[in-house]
C-alpha cells in the first residue's frame, strides 16, 4: 500500500530548467533523492522508497554499504591518494594483489588486469582494440538485442537502434548474429552462426573477436543456455576467433557467481567488468585480458582517470564478500524468493500474459503487450519502489535490487510489484 504518511513531491524545476534534454532517469523516477542506505532511499520531502533497481547495477552491495564505506573513510582521513592516472600507488597494489588471490586464483584463472577507464563502455571499448590488434582483423560478431555501451566501437556492437541512431554516423565493422532462442527452441543460433562464418559465400568475414552477454539486461533478460555458451566457445576456439564476455552488469554477483559465465564453463579470453566492481557506485572498470593478448604498447590505450584510488579500496573491502561461498549461497536462496513469487503473479494476473525471464537478482516479467511493462514500473514507483523495464520496446518490467537486500526488504518490494500488476489487469 501507499504510505499514507507520504510527503508532497519534491519539485524538479532546477532539473527542467538547467539540465540537458537527455536526462532518462529522473523522468520515469520524479523526486529528489536526498538520502540511501542499504536498499532503501529517501527523497527531499521525506518519503522512502524501496530499490529495485540497485543504480542499473552499481549497487550490488548496496548503499552506503557500512563496511565499504569504513573504508573509504578512514582511506580519505589519512590523506590517501585519490588520483594518480596510472602511476603505482599502494591501493592499487592492495587491489590487485587481492583480486587475484580472491577472485582470479580460486577459479583457475589466468589473467592480465587493465584499467581502461571509468565505465563499462572504456571496458568494452578497449577489449575490442586489443581483439583487433592482436589478431589483425576487423569484424566484430554481436548478437540480437546486445548492449555494450554508448561510445562508438560499443554502439556499433549494441543492437539497439535507438541507441544507435544518437551515433549520428555511421557504425562499421559489426556484424549481428541472432541470440540463442531468437528464433525460438527449434533453431540452434551457434550452427547458424557457425555456417555463416565458415561459408565463403555468406559475406561473413572472418571475425577479430565474438562479444557477448550471458544475460543480456538491458536488451530484454535473454538469457543464454549453458550448452549455446559453450558452443559459441567451440566455435571461436576452433577458428581462432576470441571471445568476448561483456559481464559488467551481470558480474560481480549479479546472476549468483562472481563472473556470470562461471556454471557454463567456459573461459572467456577477455572479460569486461564495471559498475559494481567499483564497490559501492564509484566508476571503476576492469579488462581481463590473457596474458598472451596483453600486446599493447606501453600509453597505446590510456586515459585520465584509470587510477581512481577511492574505487580501488572499495573495491578491494567488496572482495571480502567473495572469500567463501556463502554469498553466492545466499544469493541463490534470494533468486528462488523471485522466481517463485514472480511465476505466481504471473499465473494470478495472467490477463497481462507475463512470463518469468531472468537469472539470479535480476529477473522480471514480460508482456506481450505494449506500454504494460512500463505501466507496471510506473505504479510500483507510486507506490515507492524503484524498478526500470528493459527490452527494446521496454517490454520487460526488471527487479534488480542489491545482493544485499534482506528478506523482509525483498518482500515488502514483491507485495508492492504484485500490487501494481493487480491495478494494471
Amino acid at each position: 500500500m501507499i504510505n499514507a504518511q507520504a510527503k508532497v513531491k519534491p519539485s524538479l524545476h532546477v532539473f527542467e530548467t538547467l539540465e540537458s534534454e537527455v536526462r532518462s532517469y529522473c523522468r520515469r523516477f520524479a523526486t529528489v533523492f536526498s538520502r540511501a542506505k542499504d536498499y532503501k532511499l529517501w527523497d527531499t520531502a521525506g518519503n522512502e522508497y524501496i530499490d529495485f533497481f540497485a543504480g542499473a547495477g552499481s549497487l550490488n552491495y548496496g548503499h552506503n554499504n557500512e563496511k565499504i564505506k569504513r573504508k573509504l573513510v578512514d582511506y580519505l582521513l589519512n590523506d590517501g591518494i585519490t588520483h594518480s592516472l596510472d602511476m603505482a600507488t599502494q591501493a592499487k597494489e592492495t587491489f590487485l594483489r587481492e583480486f587475484h588471490r580472491i577472485i582470479l586464483a580460486p577459479r583457475g584463472l589466468n589473467y592480465k588486469i587493465m584499467f581502461p577507464g571509468p565505465t563499462g563502455t572504456n571496458a568494452v571499448e578497449s577489449a575490442l582494440k586489443i581483439a583487433r590488434k592482436v589478431t589483425g582483423r576487423k569484424t566484430i560478431i554481436s548478437f540480437t538485442n546486445a548492449f555494450h555501451g554508448m561510445t562508438a566501437g560499443s554502439l556499433a556492437v549494441t543492437g539497439n537502434k535507438f541507441k544507435r541512431q544518437g551515433a549520428g554516423m555511421p557504425l562499421d565493422h559489426a556484424v549481428f548474429m541472432p541470440y540463442d532462442n531468437y528464433f525460438g527452441e527449434e533453431v540452434d543460433t551457434a550452427e547458424y552462426m557457425k555456417k555463416l562464418i565458415d561459408d565463403s559465400g555468406s559475406g561473413v568475414e572472418l571475425p577479430a573477436a565474438v562479444i557477448l552477454e550471458t544475460v543480456q539486461g538491458e536488451g530484454g533478460l535473454n538469457v543464454a543456455s549453458f550448452a549455446w555458451l559453450r558452443k559459441i566457445e567451440h566455435i571461436c576456439r576452433e577458428r581462432g576467433i576470441l571471445l568476448i564476455v561483456d559481464d559488467v552488469q551481470m558480474g560481480c554477483g549479479r546472476t549468483g557467481t562472481f563472473f556470470s559465465f562461471e556454471p557454463a564453463g567456459i573461459c572467456p579470453d577477455i572479460v569486461c567488468l564495471s559498475k559494481s566492481i567499483g564497490g559501492m557506485g564509484l566508476p571503476f572498470a576492469l579488462t581481463l585480458l590473457k596474458p598472451e593478448l596483453d600486446v599493447w604498447e606501453p600509453g597505446e590505450h590510456n586515459g585520465t582517470f584509470r587510477g581512481n584510488n577511492l574505487a580501488f579500496v572499495a573495491a578491494t573491502a567488496a572482495l571480502d564478500y567473495w572469500r567463501d561461498d556463502s554469498f553466492s549461497r545466499e544469493i541463490a536462496a534470494k533468486s528462488e524468493m523471485i522466481r517463485s513469487a514472480l511465476r505466481e503473479m504471473a499465473e494470478k494476473h495472467a490477463v497481462l500474459k507475463g512470463t518469468v525471464r531472468g537469472r539470479g537478482l535480476i529477473q522480471g516479467l514480460h508482456f506481450p503487450d505494449a506500454g504494460v511493462a512500463e505501466a507496471v514500473c510506473g505504479e510500483a514507483f507510486r507506490r515507492r519502489l524503484i524498478m526500470e523495464t528493459s527490452g527494446a520496446d521496454n517490454e520487460v518490467a526488471k527487479i534488480m535490487p542489491p545482493l544485499t537486500i534482506d528478506r523482509d526488504g525483498l518482500k515488502q518490494g514483491l507485495a508492492i510489484l504484485d500490487e501494481s500488476l493487480a491495478v494494471v489487469s
